[in-house]
């Protein structure tokens, strides 16, 4: 059993890396060309593998295509995993729209394919992977409500948080071009994202949650417990 677990080591480090190799030239074809615009032969040349070899690994072209949006999605899913109820609101909204805009900037490509595919109408986006989106965002939701429910947020509508953010944070990739122009330069550093997401998290986050008062000194946005009790003893 050990010698034959030896031998697979290396046919999987070859599958593993040809597969890389096939799913980084396909996603650059796909963000711009589409699904029917692309060949398998055009991904057979930028990857640097014969055509059957494509075939090898991936029986079809859509089988490519579905793979790129699942990678993407489990991608999301690790974002997302920085909302737990056990988290101070503030900390995990701005890990989460951190984690958020750094998946976004190294995976460009992906993103861009992404939103591609979602102003074509989505029509490779399965039912499974569409209620797989629905259900976790469901279940973040029900955390934000969690906190809501307890006064650590303003009651908002989690959900059009959520879209804000999703807009915010991958505009910078999928957009970027009017991002560096807005910004005034040629393309966008790790410097500029940086700058994003403390801006992101200052306008996002102050406007659903306590502010965060200096040490030593009492919140404005709430009076201090003593007076808050005056208030409610004197007669109306």
């Amino acid at each position: 059993m050990a010698a034959k677990t030896a031998t697979k080591k290396p046919e999987e480090r070859i599958r593993a890396r040809n597969e890389t190799k096939i799913l980084k030239a396909a996603v650059e074809l796909f963000s711009r060309k589409g699904f029917d615009g692309t060949r398998i032969v055009e991904i057979a040349e930028i990857c640097g593998l014969p055509k059957a070899n494509i075939y090898y690994y991936f029986a079809t072209k859509e089988d490519i295509y579905t793979t790129l949006i699942e990678r993407l999605l489990e991608g999301w899913d690790r974002a997302m995993e920085q909302i737990t109820p056990g988290r101070d609101p503030r900390d995990a909204l701005s890990a989460y729209i951190s984690a958020k805009l750094e998946y976004t900037r190294t995976h460009g490509a992906e993103s861009r394919f992404f939103a591609s595919e979602i102003l074509r109408g989505g029509h490779f986006l399965s039912l499974r992977q569409k209620r797989h989106i629905q259900r976790v965002t469901r279940e973040r939701v029900a955390v934000i409500e969690g906190w809501i429910a307890e006064g650590r947020m303003a009651p908002i509508d989690p959900r059009h948080l959520f879209i804000t953010i999703w807009s915010a944070t991958q505009f910078y990739t999928d957009f970027e071009l009017v991002a560096a122009l807005t910004l005034e330069k040629k393309r966008l550093s790790v410097t500029d994202y940086a700058e994003a997401e403390r801006s992101i998290v200052g306008a996002l986050l102050d406007g659903c949650l306590p502010r965060q008062a200096p040490a030593g000194t009492v919140s404005q946005d709430r009076p201090p417990r003593s007076k808050r009790r005056k208030k409610m003893a004197a007669p109306s």
